[in-house]
């Protein structure tokens, strides 16, 4: 299955039987609609897992062709660099925010002092208490 069509065709149309013809025996066989189209679902989806990896293989190869079907060396250079360029800003935000937040806590303690005079913080609180 060279042809990426084939094999979307192939995929699609096996996904479809997969889940068509076990919800068609469930449901001729009395089951509630709602109830036999999810044991549908659910062996459908077991039964593309078993037997459709090689049509999964080439229509995801196809759709990462598509995908970068236009892209070039250059672009592809760009790319990296936008993206290192966004992981170093995210890494320096990420820094400079835990010293923002420890920055005001060592400042609270020196204005404490001085605006105490010359009592240590010891005093200061016996001295409040009596």
């Amino acid at each position: 299955m060279k042809n990426p069509r084939t094999a979307w065709l192939v995929y699609s149309v096996l996904r479809l039987l997969f889940f068509a013809v076990p919800f068609a025996v469930l449901f001729a066989l009395g089951i509630w609609p709602w109830l036999a189209a999810i044991f549908a679902a659910l062996i459908g989806f077991s039964l593309s897992i078993i037997f459709l990896s090689r049509p999964r293989d080439t229509a995801s190869e196809s759709i990462y062709e598509w995908r970068n079907r236009d892209r070039t060396p250059d672009s592809i250079l760009e790319d990296e660099a936008v993206e290192a360029s966004e992981a170093q800003q995210a890494a320096s935000d990420a820094t400079a925010e835990p010293q923002a937040t420890a920055a005001p806590e060592a400042s609270a303690e020196p204005q404490a002092a001085a605006g105490s005079g010359d009592e240590s913080p010891h005093a200061r609180d016996t001295r409040d208490t009596q």
